[in-house]
């Protein structure tokens, strides 16, 4: 029988997506669900504007929830250091799709959360995505002729596919149809795991594969 299955959309350089990678994997563990990983690359100026149009109150939202989110990581023995500079994660994107496919997607998973959040990886040079694959055995000929084939056409199709049914953040679950928005929702996707008839709820025209 097939196990059921939750789409998750993530995004690297989300501290909220890092953070709420614990619970998903106890969730797959604990519940039996089969987790489809896929990237929602965030772009950060269409839903934050450019810095010059930013607030002070913008800015006090910002820190706080930086602050927030160390809380979290900080339960789980994490650590979330904000970002230098605004970074664009479509090689970390392509990576996991091409990690998922080689039998290597925890540990890249797991390695480029940690380290981009330590500091210690650039999301947005091909070198260093392409490092992190090769440290875990994977072919760096077959990622960057992936990244520089079917990659770009892929990924974007992704994230058209995720807004067509709601999607706007990260992490963003989506089972039966349902959207759940937050790793604090892993609770009420977890009930309607449990009892998947309680509820009949579609957003868009296709449903998670």
């Amino acid at each position: 029988m097939e196990r059921p299955r939750v789409r998750v959309y993530t995004d690297y350089k989300s501290p909220y997506a890092f953070v709420a990678n614990r619970a998903l994997f106890e969730l797959e563990e604990k519940e039996g669900v089969a987790l489809e990983w896929l990237p929602y690359t965030l772009r950060i100026a269409e839903f934050m504007g450019t810095v010059e149009e930013r607030t002070p109150h913008f800015w006090r939202k910002v820190r706080y929830l930086y602050m927030d989110a160390r809380r979290y990581a900080n339960a789980q023995g994490l650590t979330v250091k904000g970002p230098k500079r605004i970074y664009d994660a479509f090689y970390a994107s392509a990576g996991m799709l091409f990690a998922q496919r080689n039998g290597i997607f925890r540990p890249y998973h797991d390695t480029v959360f940690r380290r981009f959040w330590n500091h210690e990886l650039e999301l947005d040079e091909l070198s260093e995505i392409s490092g992190v694959v090769a440290s875990l055995g994977g072919s760096v000929r077959d990622f960057e002729a992936y990244v520089h084939g079917a990659a770009r056409d892929e990924h974007d199709g992704i994230i058209d596919e995720a807004e067509k049914i709601g999607v706007f953040g990260v992490p963003t679950m989506v089972f039966n149809g349902e959207l759940f928005w937050g790793g604090d929702r892993i609770s009420l996707l977890t009930e309607r795991i449990r009892a998947p008839e309680t509820v009949k709820f579609a957003l868009g025209s296709r449903q998670p594969r």
